[in-house]
């Protein structure tokens, strides 16, 4: 019997029909005009529209009400550790440096090594409180100030620099109070002027 006679799909319409409806079929002709570089509204190799298999926006599981970004409170234990962290390193190799710059002079020994080996502990240590300390103050800032405004923007973050670089200072005077003030400023400025940079330009921010 040959299956390619008209009266052939009138056998595989009847068994599609049993389950409710059968798939379209289309010839030869019609699937060599399909575009192979995009698909069409309407495929007919899935029989599926690829529209909704498109997602223009991200998605996400999140509980009722709450945001898609991480406020202040959430980024503070972050940005605390990663402060501690980079002055560990920081400290760590600053420490390296003067020791061996302290100790060029002796022979490699066991107690040249104990003299590296207590600077790089004490500078890293220092620093880590340093940087760490900082990360606190402005993280705390940042809070009060958000909940206190209700809003969160640049500004939060240049008044919680500005504020914690004048608590830090503040056993200098009100020279120090002001140098530290300044710096604060400084810092969170150009902060929120690189976390703007796409925007100035007229960019939209890519995210990752």
């Amino acid at each position: 019997m040959d299956n390619n006679l008209p009266g052939s799909g009138g056998s595989k319409g009847g068994f599609g029909s049993l389950f409710g409806g059968a798939a379209p079929e289309y010839s030869n002709t019609e699937l060599a005009g399909v575009p192979l570089t995009g698909m069409s509204p309407l495929s007919p190799y899935l029989n599926v529209d690829p529209r909704y298999l498109t997602q223009d926006s991200d998605e996400f599981i999140l509980p009722t009400g709450a945001n898609k970004t991480r406020g202040r409170f959430e980024l503070a234990f972050f940005t605390i550790g990663g402060c501690c962290i980079t002055g560990a390193t920081f400290g760590a190799l600053n420490g390296l440096r003067m020791g061996l710059a302290e100790t060029r002079d002796m022979a490699w020994s066991k107690p040249r090594n104990v003299q590296i080996l207590n600077l790089v502990t004490r500078q890293g240590a220092t620093w880590a409180n340093t940087l760490g300390s900082l990360a606190l103050l402005y993280s705390v800032f940042g809070v009060v100030i958000e909940k206190a405004r209700g809003a969160e923007d640049d500004l939060n973050t240049v008044a919680a620099g500005t504020m914690t670089g004048m608590l830090y200072k503040s056993a200098g005077g009100l020279r120090g109070v002001a140098r530290g003030g300044l710096a604060g400023l400084a810092i969170s400025g150009l902060y929120a002027l690189y976390s703007n940079w796409d925007h100035l330009k007229g960019r939209s921010p890519t995210h990752f």
